[in-house]
């Protein structure tokens, strides 16, 4: 399951330091390195986004991922908060030395 966040976190610092925009396509993963870009698609309409991992997260039980306002709205879940998703590495970032 995924989820989206937005109100009350707008400006405020992302676990990676950046400013949450919830018009950007970010999204909150509790281990992905930040920076991988993944892809999300939405199992009940078929629609799928590609976001970057710059924050850390979901703490809700049962979810895996959680989506900037814009990711969700481009999915179709925007009303509903919630949808089944598969979520898949595009590109990962290496590690640094």
């Amino acid at each position: 399951m995924a989820s989206w966040y937005g109100p009350g976190f707008e400006g405020k610092l992302t676990a990676n330091g950046e400013r949450f925009d919830s018009s950007q396509m970010t999204c909150a993963h509790p281990k992905l390195k930040f920076g991988t870009k993944v892809e999300v698609t939405n199992l009940e309409n078929g629609k799928s986004v590609i976001v970057r991992v710059n924050d850390r997260g979901p703490f809700a039980k049962n979810r895996v991922i959680d989506l900037s306002k814009e990711a969700a709205k481009r999915l179709g879940f925007l009303d509903t908060g919630v949808a089944k998703v598969r979520v898949e590495v595009v590109s990962s970032v290496a590690a640094k030395p």
